[in-house]
Order: C-alpha cells, then structure tokens, then sequence
C-alpha cells in the first residue's frame, strides 16, 4: 500500500499533476486546495473521495490542518 499523503496541499498537487483530463471544477477546487492553509470538513471529504476516485493514496491522519 502506497504512503498517505502527509498534507492535503501534496495530494491536491499529485492528482493536478497526474490527471490532466480532469474537469475544470476538479482541476479548481484543487488548484485553491494547493495554496489553501486550513480546509473545511467538506473540502476535506471531497479531497479525500478524489484521491479514493483515481487511486491515490489517502490523506493521513492529521493531514489536512
């Protein structure tokens, strides 16, 4: 099993990075997630349901300050 991502601007970056198909929502929301400091639960949970969506590791524990 790969490493959890250790912050959720690293894991935003990863799927930028590694899905250039991705919707202009998707690729929005995770462009404000790479520069944001503290997230909501709900951008959390949404974070998390598109690492889980294209097979990326999750977001460890603590991960999203």
């Amino acid at each position: 099993m790969a490493k959890p991502f250790p912050h959720h601007r690293a894991a935003a970056l990863a799927l930028l990075n590694g899905f250039p198909g991705l919707s202009h929502k998707v690729a929005g929301f995770l462009g404000h997630v790479c520069v944001a400091t503290v997230l909501t639960d709900r951008q959390r949970d949404w974070l998390a349901k598109l690492l889980d969506q294209y097979g990326q590791p999750p977001l460890a524990e603590g991960g999203s300050l």
